[in-house]
């Protein structure tokens, strides 16, 4: 759905010509809205405006969008001639005291034919937007008289553009009224060219507009008396000529139609929006941790309830992955974990959705490096540690050990002691030894870490032998290794070819007779929308290229980005076409069959790929044929598509009852919109979310280093400062997983008291009694 550009609006006007006949209905309006939108429209009075007079002087709205807003959600412009020369004056104050024409009241509303289009400005105009030019304003000090006049026509501005989207507000349920009514202020007040006002506000000391983005029509309203009661001679003390100089908030009667406006209503909307997606704070943070896992938390039974207890209160699984077995022992394991430690922890699952990935390839061997950590001149600092059990008995802190082998014998774990060394020959024919250094008790039973010195190679029927003085031996068999995951490496040059049938021989994957890697993808989409030429990526943007050619069943790329020495590409790995119209279903009939599953199984569910309002209403329709009002809806913003027309994603998915939030999903996203892009786009669906009331989920690549390697970067700790303005911080898998989940509790916990902290070292800095 494409927004309506400023041409698209019918061109309507109002001229203020005496006092207020709706003082009453538009002094409800500012702070105590009738909750229906009709019964307030009607009140406003068709307040669509092009110009109005403030004081016998005119003040300019522009209403050209900003060159870098992709919101147009244009309502109103008020004309002015900036120029005051031309009305003989030598300054703010010659002019002001020529001004001695009253405001007046009706309005006039003069209204173009529908579908006409008069918006009556150039480009010309939009440098005396809301202001006179920096140099004149800044010969004199602040006027409050003028700035009360520009504020005051925004706040008409803001006004006008609920009434505009009435409509939009009637569909609202009515648990979202405000905050989709809010929503709207903002994106209004967005919609003007305000900076110097903006500017002017907050040099002067009254208010900052760029924070006050979950209670807009408030802090206006409150600049505009902090201005009035700031004016050394106010010029219409004596009569009424605006709505606003009556206002006092605390005077107006509560009535079953009351809807409180206030900045604290608003900042308790938006914990009430935020609490019904995530659950009730549970500490001084109010910050949730969200951790994606997988088949990793049933082998190792004792992850999830690591992962609980350090921090983490929601569960994150993406339906694209595993099977609903998996799905439903995950989950069986968390509520578990959850009230045995008597803390709450949700459930969240991702619908795969339309993604485009790369298909399955040949199983590997299955084989395990043991591999011991080595200095420059290739002497060992420290030897590989390796978990040894019987099958299914995971170490009980699985970051510790580098390896885990299960091992099946009768006596073999009997006769296993601190000391012995079990000898075996790996899977190259090479003799190598493991020393056992400690024994460990784990969930079901105990286990045996051992040190390996040498690098080697086991698999599956590796057999491990004690070795004791008197000669006898006890032999155990490895069993269960996973097999290795296969991939091909790609270079900058190289030629990737992209096949549609998935039933392709894996033998015949990375190679093939033109000397180009081979990958698979069964969407037939991807091969019916690309073209030569447009820009390709894989892995979330780790590798790049360019299409070459294209055919019913084979896709040519030619690799232009990749690491100097080969990127690793293997199965399930992204594939996105940003410059493509390729065009995906709302729900694919995978995520139908999922979405069963999540109704009975989880508490939230995230839609993938979303795209525009139409994918919206097509979630919406599934929701409620199958009664879930009560179900948690996570949006994904990963998608240009997505991004441009964020505004009106949220007002849909505010006509349903259910709880709702949105992801920053920002590996798809940077792909997709641009990496230099990337830190602009967040912070304004940061903005955009938070004058809508809705929770924000800040996801990743959060903590990565440390997640992978147990050791973070710089970097990554900011980030995850920054994440702090979001509802909720998002951690994917790795090895380290569980330091991850502890030091971002940690990092958050500390913000929320480094306030107080701060008190203390103060005091140093002041004399004492």
């Amino acid at each position: 759905m494409k927004l309506p550009s400023v041409s698209e609006f019918s061109a309507q006007s109002i001229v203020c010509k005496g006092p207020y006949q709706n003082h009453g209905t538009i002094h409800h309006s500012v702070l105590a809205y009738p909750k229906s939108s009709t019964e307030y429209c009607n009140s406003i009075s068709n307040s669509i405006v092009n110009s109005v007079t403030f004081g016998g002087h005119e003040n300019k709205l522009q209403c050209l969008s900003k060159a870098n807003l992709k919101y147009p959600i244009l309502f109103a412009k008020l004309q002015e001639s900036d120029a005051f020369e031309s009305k003989g004056c030598k300054s703010y104050e010659d002019m002001l005291d020529a001004d001695t024409e009253k405001s007046r009241g009706n309005f006039d509303i003069k209204k173009s034919s529908e579908g006409s289009s008069e918006s009556h400005f150039n480009e010309d105009e939009v440098s005396g937007a809301l202001s006179m030019s920096n140099e004149k304003f800044l010969e004199y000090p602040l006027n409050y008289e003028v700035c009360l006049g520009k504020l005051r026509a925004v706040y008409l501005h803001v006004l006008a553009a609920e009434q505009w989207n009435a409509s939009r507000l009637n569909k609202c349920h009515r648990s979202y009224l405000e905050s989709a009514t809010n929503l709207i202020h903002y994106m209004a007040l967005n919609s003007l060219d305000v900076d110097e006002l903006k500017q002017e506000l907050y040099s002067s000391g009254l208010v900052d507009l760029e924070r006050t983005n979950s209670h807009v029509l408030a802090s206006i309203t409150a600049a505009i008396k902090l201005l009035k009661n700031l004016q050394p001679n106010s010029y219409d003390k004596n009569h009424k000529t605006w709505p606003l100089d009556v206002i006092h908030h605390d005077n107006v009667q509560e009535t079953e139609n009351y809807v409180d406006f206030g900045i604290s209503a608003m900042r308790k909307k938006a914990s009430m929006n935020k609490a019904a997606l995530f659950g009730p704070a549970q500490d001084e943070k109010n910050i949730n941790i969200m951790v994606t896992v997988g088949r990793e938390a049933i082998d190792n039974e004792t992850l999830l309830s690591d992962l609980v207890k350090s921090g983490a209160n929601v569960i994150r699984i993406n339906c694209a992955h595993d099977d609903s077995t998996i799905w439903s022992e995950i989950i069986r394991l968390a509520k578990h974990c959850s009230q045995m430690l008597e803390k709450p922890c949700r459930v969240l699952m991702d619908l795969a959705g339309p993604k485009l990935r790369t298909g399955p390839m040949k199983s590997g061997p299955q084989v395990m490096k043991l591999s011991p950590k080595k200095d420059a001149k290739g002497d060992v600092m420290f030897p590989a540690q390796v978990w040894l059990s019987r099958p299914g008995c995971a170490p009980p802190t699985p970051s510790a050990v580098d390896a885990t082998l299960f091992v099946e014998s009768g006596r073999f774990f009997n006769e296993i002691g601190i000391g012995n060394v079990l000898e075996f020959v790996d899977c190259r024919g090479r003799r190598r030894s493991l020393k056992v250094s400690k024994r460990l008790s784990a969930s079901s039973g105990y286990g045996f870490i051992a040190e390996c010195s040498r690098t080697a190679y086991v698999g599956s029927g590796t057999k491990l032998c004690i070795q004791k003085k008197k000669g006898k031996s006890s032999c155990g068999e490895v069993v269960n290794v996973p097999a290795a995951d296969q991939f091909i490496r790609v270079r900058v040059g190289d030629l990737l070819t992209i096949i549609r049938e998935p039933s392709l021989i894996f033998d015949e994957i990375g190679a093939s007779t033109c000397g180009a890697a081979k990958v698979t993808c069964n969407s037939g989409r991807l091969f019916d929308s690309v073209k030569p030429g447009d820009p390709i990526a894989f892995d979330d943007g780790r590798i790049w290229g360019v299409v070459q050619g294209t055919s019913i069943n084979e896709i040519v790329v030619s690799i232009s980005r990749a690491s100097p020495k080969g990127s690793k590409l293997g199965s399930e790995k992204s594939i996105n076409i940003p410059k493509s119209e390729i065009h995906f279903e709302g729900l694919t009939s995978k995520d139908l069959v999922d979405l069963e599953f999540i109704a009975a199984n989880a508490d939230m569910v995230g839609i993938s790929f979303i795209r525009d309002v139409h994918d919206m209403e097509i979630v919406q329709q599934q929701l409620k044929k199958r009664k879930l009002a009560e179900l948690g809806v996570v949006l994904k913003i990963e998608t240009q598509s997505a991004f441009d027309r964020l505004p009106l994603l949220l007002l849909q998915a505010m006509q349903s009852p259910n709880p709702f939030g949105v992801m920053i999903a920002r590996g798809d996203l940077a792909v997709e919109c641009g990496w230099d892009q990337m830190a602009s786009i967040q912070e304004e669906i940061l903005s955009i979310c938070n004058a809508g009331h809705v929770p924000v989920i800040w996801a990743t690549q959060v903590l990565e280093s440390l997640t992978k390697t147990g050791i973070p970067t710089r970097a990554e700790i900011t980030d995850v400062a920054s994440g702090r303005r979001a509802s909720c911080i998002m951690l994917n898998k790795g090895k380290y997983i569980t330091e991850a989940v502890s030091t971002l509790n940690t990092v958050l916990g500390s913000c929320s008291t480094s306030k107080k902290n701060m008190k203390t070292l103060m005091k140093p800095l002041f004399p004492t009694s």
